[in-house]
């Protein structure tokens, strides 16, 4: 999986052609979304077989749809658009490109499947911009699956100049960038309490000056090179509307390592308070934070309820349109997509997640503690 322009397409030629010149008799598949990217893209493209293959170059028949090496190694197109054509043959190798974008990817590949019956090892290289499609996921964490990922940054000595710049300023962190540049693969949970498409919505960058800023902190349950600390900062707008500035979380650092951290986002945004989960360690996260600045103004907050229940009134803040992110913020957001009534998928603590519930409760939902219910 790799980024647009990361040589995604270099590689499976370079794969395919060489395995084809030292072994004769092969018989491969290779598949795109249509013939025309088939043949336009795989064979005679600028990374395409036919123009990177220095010694034994294959003759392509474009009657027979099929690619002939001198070693009689044969290479067959076939389309995304007719999976029915893949049976009947039968392959030693197959080569798939852009299967993130298959227009009947799933049936496409069981065709596929069936005619790997060549060989003592029949295998599929698959070369795709990553997008959250089932196949694909379900492809990634196959464990016959080895899972390569390459950037378009990988690539820039062949790639026109100022072209990652461009590119990186105007999409760098957003979803669309991560997947079309970074080759991530990112996908929404389907009961998370958040979508990257919302999130994507509501970014906008700052204006005007924000009443009231706060700096919340979860703190690590222990200290480990793997502990993260969440640190969120959010403020208020003229509108009213929250507004998300900073993810400033931070992993593997001791109580004096996260404390600091926590005390310079407070100053360098000029924040009115810190708002501190005291959950995990009571008064001794007071005392740390202090230890670091004698006058840093703290409000101990303490969890009584579960943490979707706390998340909950939070994600209809966003719904209503009244929280905004002044930036782009991968981390924060993977959580924030990837939370569900079981918490995370990998399991591990939704620490920059707790910490953008506190800040947000805090200026928004209700100024001290947890949100409740009231009269009106």
């Amino acid at each position: 999986m790799g980024g647009r322009g990361s040589g995604k397409t270099r590689a499976g030629a370079e794969w395919v052609h060489e395995v084809a010149r030292r072994t004769g008799k092969l018989r491969i598949a290779l598949v795109a979304e249509t013939l025309g990217d088939a043949r336009e893209v795989m064979i005679d493209g600028v990374s395409g077989i036919c123009r990177i293959a220095r010694r034994h170059r294959p003759e392509f028949e474009a009657s027979r749809r099929r690619l002939v090496w001198p070693n009689g190694t044969i290479a067959q197109i076939f389309s995304s658009e007719d999976p029915e054509s893949l049976r009947g043959p039968q392959f030693h190798l197959a080569w798939c490109d852009e299967l993130g974008k298959w227009r009947h990817g799933q049936e496409t590949w069981d065709m596929l499947q069936f005619g790997l019956r060549l060989g003592d090892r029949p295998r599929t290289l698959v070369t795709t911009t990553p997008r959250a499609v089932q196949i694909l996921r379900a492809m990634a964490s196959d464990r016959g699956t080895v899972l390569a990922k390459i950037r378009t940054a990988d690539n820039a000595g062949n790639l026109a100049k100022g072209f990652i710049e461009a590119l990186n300023e105007r999409y760098g962190g957003t979803r669309l960038g991560r997947q079309e540049l970074d080759g991530e693969m990112i996908a929404d949970r389907e009961d998370a309490l958040w979508s990257r498409d919302r999130l994507e919505a509501i970014r906008q960058r700052m204006s005007g000056p924000l009443s009231r800023i706060v700096v919340a902190v979860d703190p690590p349950a222990t200290a480990s090179a793997h502990s993260c600390c969440g640190i969120v900062v959010a403020g208020l707008d003229e509108a009213g509307r929250a507004v998300v500035l900073a993810d400033l979380s931070v992993v593997g650092a001791s109580p004096a390592g996260w404390a600091g951290a926590v005390v310079r986002a407070f100053r360098r945004f000029d924040s009115d308070r810190v708002v501190a989960e005291v959950n995990q360690g009571g008064d001794m996260v007071t005392a740390v934070l202090r230890s670091i600045d004698a006058a840093l103004p703290v409000t101990m907050v303490r969890a009584t309820r579960g943490k979707f229940l706390r998340a909950e009134p939070v994600a209809a803040l966003y719904e209503q349109g009244r929280v905004v992110h002044a930036g782009s913020f991968p981390e924060l957001e993977d959580q924030m997509c990837d939370f569900g009534p079981d918490g995370l998928s990998s399991g591990r603590s939704p620490d920059r997640l707790d910490a953008l519930v506190w800040a947000l409760t805090a200026l928004v939902l209700e100024r001290r503690g947890e949100p409740r219910v009231r009269e009106i």
